[in-house]
């Protein structure tokens, strides 16, 4: 897999890999995302902002994520181990559903603990919802631990940290 920032030419791809994402979680009753996040209007933004990920196996976007230092204001209930770190927060995973159950998450992440890693991150953030078992598996194996909780339009998110 070849792992590079998205461009502006890539936006509606990205885009239908967010849709499809959607429409995959719903059929498996998990209600995390819908169509008024993640919006075409934010998956945008990331891009222009130079923030947004892909990663691509045949010409095809098979990964896509957000990296950068922002955070929501709910990432003050997160009791973070290092809390004066240099840290990097991971937004919007999403594995294409063509891509998936072939180890791409966890690649993906090792991959994005590298590069934050070489870019002198002391750790990195996020946010997981509760009902989605399969981030949650991610995560837990990959050493993510729960700092705390933050409630949000979808429900309750757990807040994660890594140290690097």
């Amino acid at each position: 897999m070849n792992y590079s920032k998205a461009n502006t030419n890539q936006t509606e791809e990205v885009f239908s890999v967010y849709s499809a994402a959607i429409k995959h979680m719903e059929k498996q009753k998990i209600h995390q995302w819908d169509e008024i996040y993640p919006d075409l209007p934010t998956i945008t933004e990331d891009i222009k902002k130079n923030q947004m990920y892909v990663g691509i196996i045949d010409n095809k976007i098979a990964v896509c994520f957000v990296l950068n230092e922002e955070c929501d204001e709910e990432y003050k209930n997160g009791k973070w181990k290092c809390p004066n770190s240099k840290f990097c927060v991971i937004h919007r995973l999403c594995v294409n559903p063509e891509f998936q159950n072939q180890g791409i998450a966890t690649k993906t992440m090792d991959y994005i603990e590298t590069i934050c890693k070489e870019t002198g991150y002391d750790s990195i953030r996020l946010d997981c919802f509760t009902e989605n078992p399969y981030s949650r598996k991610l995560y837990d194996k990959a050493g993510y631990t729960i700092t705390g909780y933050a409630d949000w339009r979808k429900g309750r998110f757990e807040l994660r940290e890594k140290i690097l």
